[in-house]
C-alpha cells in the first residue's frame, strides 16, 4: 500500500510538471520505475496504459482553457501513433538487459536536453502562416517512436520543434501537444500488448500513476498560465539525468572512483543549469517591464498625434489663462521620446 501511494504521488507530480512544461510525464515516471528496478518494456507499458487515461483528462481541461489548436492535433497525432506503435513492438522484441541501456541512454539525452534547453531564454521566431503538414508528419512519427521505445519523449521532441517554429502560442503548443498524446499512447499501449501481452502491464502500477496524474491535469492545466517553466525545466531534467546516469554506469561496469566523480560533474552541471535559467528568467522579466514602461511613456504622445481629446479630469485641472510654454507646443513638433520606437527597444531588448 505504501509502494502505491508513492506511485499516485509520482504520477501526481509528473503530470503537474507536464502540464507546466508541455514535456516530462513519461520522462519522470519512466525514470523512477526504472530506478525501482522495473524492468524497462514492462515500465514503458504501464507508463503509456497510464497515460490514457492523464492524456484524456489533460486534453478536456487545456480545451476548456482554450490552449488546444485542433488543426494541429489531427495532424501529428496520426504519425505520432504509428511511430509509437512501431516503437513499443521494437522494445518488446529485445531482452531485459539490452532493452535497460537503450532506454536509460534516450531517458539521459533527453534530460540532457532539458538542461541545456531551458538554461538559455526561450525565445521563438515570430513566423507567419500556418503549420503544414510536411512538417508536423515527420515530427510526429520521430517523437512518437521516441517515446515507446524511451518510455517518454513525445513532450521533449514534439513541444521544442513546434515552439521554436513561432507559429503558435506557448499555451497552444503544450495544450496541442498533451491532447495529440492521447492517441500516441493508445497505439503505444496497443503495441505492447502485441508484444508482450497483458502480463507486460503492471496492474497496480498503472492505477496508482492514473489516479495522481488524474487529480493532476486540471491543476495542471491552470498552472501552464503561471509557473515559470524555464526553471521548472532544468530542475527536472537534473533529476533524469543523474538518475538515468545510474543505469548507465552499471551497464559499463565502471567501479572505483569513476561513479562518484561522474556524479559530481552531473551535479555541478545541474546547479549551473539551474543558476543559469533563474538568470535568463530574471533578464526576460526585466526586459518586459522595460518593453512595457516605454510602450505606457508613448502613449500620451500617440493620443495627442491622433487628436484625442484630454480627459475631464485633465481639462478641470488646466488654468484658463495660461501664458505659452513648452507644453504647448504640438506634439508633431516636440522631439521624440528618449528610448526611441518601443518596437524597436522591444527588438534590441529580446534580441
Amino acid at each position: 500500500m505504501r509502494k502505491l501511494l508513492v506511485l499516485a504521488l509520482v504520477g501526481l507530480l509528473a503530470q503537474l510538471v507536464d502540464g507546466a512544461l508541455g514535456m516530462a510525464y513519461g520522462l519522470t515516471s519512466s525514470t523512477l520505475l526504472l530506478f525501482a528496478g522495473v524492468a524497462p518494456a514492462a515500465a514503458s507499458a504501464s507508463v503509456h496504459l497510464a497515460e490514457i487515461g492523464t492524456t484524456l483528462a489533460a486534453g478536456v481541461s487545456h480545451w476548456r482553457f482554450g490552449n488546444v489548436d485542433w488543426k494541429v492535433v489531427g495532424r501529428i497525432a496520426l504519425p505520432g501513433a504509428i511511430g509509437a506503435f512501431a516503437g513499443a513492438t521494437f522494445l518488446s522484441s529485445i531482452s531485459t538487459e539490452s532493452a535497460a541501456p537503450w532506454m536509460a541512454a534516450i531517458l539521459f539525452t533527453l534530460g540532457a536536453y532539458l538542461l541545456v534547453r531551458f538554461s538559455r531564454p526561450l525565445r521563438a521566431n515570430r513566423a507567419a502562416g500556418r503549420l503544414r503538414s510536411r512538417f508536423l508528419a515527420p515530427l510526429g512519427l520521430v517523437a512518437g517512436f521516441v517515446d515507446a521505445t524511451g518510455g517518454g519523449g513525445w513532450g521533449p521532441v514534439a513541444t521544442p520543434a513546434l515552439l521554436v517554429s513561432g507559429r503558435m502560442e506557448p499555451r497552444k503548443v503544450i495544450g496541442s501537444v498533451d491532447t495529440s498524446e492521447f492517441v500516441v499512447a493508445g497505439a503505444a499501449s496497443v503495441g505492447f500488448l502485441i508484444g508482450l501481452g497483458s502480463e507486460g502491464f503492471l496492474l497496480p502500477t498503472v492505477a496508482a500513476l492514473l489516479i495522481g496524474g488524474l487529480i493532476a491535469a486540471p491543476i495542471a492545466a491552470w498552472l501552464v498560465r503561471i509557473v515559470p517553466a524555464q526553471v521548472l525545466g532544468a530542475v527536472i531534467g537534473g533529476v533524469i539525468v543523474l538518475t538515468n546516469a545510474r543505469t548507465l554506469l552499471r551497464a559499463g561496469e565502471l567501479g572505483g572512483p569513476v561513479p562518484a566523480l561522474v556524479y559530481a560533474v552531473l551535479a555541478a552541471g545541474w546547479v549551473a543549469a539551474v543558476v543559469l535559467a533563474v538568470r535568463a528568467l530574471r533578464r526576460t522579466r526585466r526586459a518586459r517591464a522595460t518593453v512595457d514602461a516605454a510602450l505606457a511613456a508613448t502613449a500620451p504622445s500617440a493620443e495627442a498625434r491622433s487628436g484625442t481629446a484630454p480627459s475631464p479630469e485633465v481639462a478641470a485641472a488646466a488654468p484658463t489663462a495660461a501664458a505659452p510654454t513648452a507644453a504647448a507646443v504640438p506634439a508633431a513638433d516636440a522631439p521624440p521620446a528618449e528610448g526611441g520606437d518601443p518596437r524597436r527597444l522591444a527588438a534590441v531588448v529580446e534580441g
